[in-house]
């Protein structure tokens, strides 16, 4: 009995109990501050039709001090970065192709082929505007997937410099404004174009950036719009994980090592689970209402760890960034917009 003592793990003997206890006694204070300004921009969001993840990164920036000294800075941290990683994984519920095949192949292809045409445009493009593959591939892949989701995702894949906090801040921030910004623009110019439902929801999902505001401009026009735009846009969430997997495969194999001899993962843990989840979900193993349990989940993570990246980040350094990025974004974003309208012309 003594030799099976010996041999027991350390959760089971009390020790790793213990640690646990200990570990989240350090985190919980900043875990909380990050879940009072989450709850505090999903409450300003309701009220004042903004989108809750930018009010969410302002608010965290504006109390920048809570993650930078004080007994708060561990469970800030942690929040950025592990509740992060685990909000972006539960994305994976969302996606069935089951549902994605009722688009039929054509509008899939033509959604596919706008999320590669605009990863490739943006590291083609960004030379000239001053900057170099790293944040030509972060601000390309959020405009082309999912905005700030896919931001974070990419962020976590890309070898580290004292830049990075500062170049993914800004990607969120920049997308997330010019999502807003679409989800007003974009329905008006659906309708001037005089597109019917399915045209309308196909340019709408597949050029919006974040997913809240492409059920926002689809269901602003109709029913069958929102549908359809929330589809395609799930398309685009798809391909996370294999454009996250071919570009940690491109970095392996073409960048040069990081200073500090670490690479990041060939396929994140939370990218696995994220494969999984939709695989899952597929295949109608998930229960609708545990689907939509975690979905729900997933944003509000989400949402908590945008505000403690904004906790992380200096305004002064984020907006150093400089007026040739905002320019990259914008470009890229009209160039899957500009894709998206001209498969839609050739396809119906």
């Amino acid at each position: 009995m003594i030799g099976r003592q010996d041999k027991m793990p350390t959760w089971f003997t009390g020790t790793g109990f213990a640690t646990l206890k200990e570990q989240g006694r350090i985190l919980f204070p900043g875990i909380t501050v990050s879940v009072i300004v989450a709850v505090t921009a999903q409450f300003l969001a309701e009220h004042y039709a903004t989108p809750a993840m930018l009010m969410a990164l302002l608010l965290g920036i504006a109390v920048s001090f809570l993650g930078e000294e004080g007994r708060t800075v561990p469970g800030v941290a942690f929040s950025a970065r592990t509740l992060l990683r685990l909000g972006v994984a539960l994305l994976g519920v969302r996606v069935s192709m089951m549902l994605l095949a009722d688009l039929g192949l054509p509008l899939i292809a033509l959604t596919v082929a706008g999320v590669a045409a605009t990863i490739a445009f943006g590291l083609l493009v960004a030379r000239f505007f001053g900057h170099k593959w790293r944040f030509a591939l972060l601000t390309a892949g959020s405009v082309a997937i999912c905005g700030a989701s896919a931001a974070m995702a990419i962020a976590a894949i890309l070898p580290r410099d004292e830049r990075s906090e500062q170049r993914l801040i800004f990607t969120v921030m920049g997308v997330t404004v010019l999502s807003t910004v679409a989800m007003i623009a974009y329905p008006i110019l659906a309708r001037m174009l005089e597109f019917d439902p399915i045209q309308a929801g196909v340019f709408l999902g597949g050029t919006i950036h974040d997913v809240a505001q492409v059920v926002g401009a689809g269901f602003s026009i109709s029913e069958e719009t929102g549908d359809t735009a929330t589809l395609v846009k799930l398309i685009r969430v798809s391909m996370l994980a294999p454009v996250v997997l071919i570009a940690s495969l491109a970095i392996r194999r073409f960048a040069e090592p990081p200073s500090d001899g670490k690479r990041p993962p060939l396929l994140p843990g939370f990218v696995i689970a994220f494969i999984v989840l939709a695989a899952l979900n597929s295949a109608g193993l998930i229960p609708a209402a545990l689907e939509e349990l975690l979905s729900s989940l997933s944003r509000w993570l989400l949402l908590i760890a945008i505000a403690a990246v904004g906790m992380k980040s200096n305004l002064k350094q984020v907006l150093s960034v400089g007026g040739a990025a905002i320019a990259l974004l914008v470009t890229e974003t009209i160039f899957i917009a500009a894709v998206i309208l001209v498969g839609i012309s050739i396809l119906t």
